[in-house]
């Protein structure tokens, strides 16, 4: 049965919550790899605005884009590779690897390492016993100065400056210092101030998500 955008967007978000689940009760990313799996042709059915596979395990592909092509996807935690059956290769026309982050800072997000025509992939790589195999970079990609953004919101608590950037993140200010590590603070002025720990799923909150919330109650306190 074929699904709507907004079908697709809502099953991505449910798988998304329920990844989030189980590692808050302490599942290991490792061992969600049918649910990592699903949430990778979710994601890319959504941004390709095509639609899943007939069959769960459909020969050689997994997702059919909006202009007709034929997506392979791959979705790892902490992998450094992924491999395609050579076999049923020829019936892929685009090659996508994903891979599902874990972090206390941004929580659980999808990250595109790989968009690729499957002839482009297959110049780049060859075929060894009935598989392509792909090694991935555990190289970070450089980021620009965080400094370089604009402040969308702050708040002060005793010697705390809190920071939120345009980009969501959450810096820590303490006597002129930025700090390292910023959850435990939070975690502190949110018992302080009466701000819940979890979310509305009943997971912990994230540091842009905690921090986020913190910084609207105390500047809802200031403007009394």
């Amino acid at each position: 049965m074929a699904l709507s955008q907004v079908q697709v967007i809502q099953s991505l978000g449910e798988a998304l919550t329920w990844f989030e689940k189980e590692l808050d009760w302490g599942v290991s990313p490792a061992e969600l790899n049918h649910l990592t799996g699903r949430i990778g042709e979710l994601y890319v059915a959504m941004i390709t605005r095509g639609q899943m596979a007939l069959d769960t395990n459909q020969r050689g592909y997994d997702v059919i884009s909006a202009e007709n092509e034929r997506i392979s996807v791959k979705t790892i935690t902490s992998s450094n590779h992924v491999s395609f059956n050579a076999n049923t290769f020829e019936l892929v026309d685009r090659v996508m690897v994903l891979r599902v982050n874990t972090g206390e800072d941004e929580g659980v997000s999808v990250e595109t390492l790989l968009d690729c025509s499957a002839d482009e992939f297959r110049e780049k790589n060859s075929a060894t016993a009935g598989k392509y195999k792909y090694g991935i970079s555990l190289r970070s990609r450089s980021k620009k100065p965080l400094e370089s953004l604009q402040v969308t919101s702050e708040a002060e608590f005793g010697k705390n400056h809190i920071l939120q950037y345009e980009s969501g993140t959450i810096n820590v200010v303490v006597e002129g210092e930025i700090q390292s590590v910023t959850y435990p603070i939070l975690s502190k002025i949110a018992g302080e101030i009466g701000v819940d720990l979890l979310n509305g799923n009943g997971g912990k909150k994230n540091t842009r998500h905690l921090g986020s919330d913190i910084i609207k109650v105390l500047k809802t306190r200031n403007e009394v």
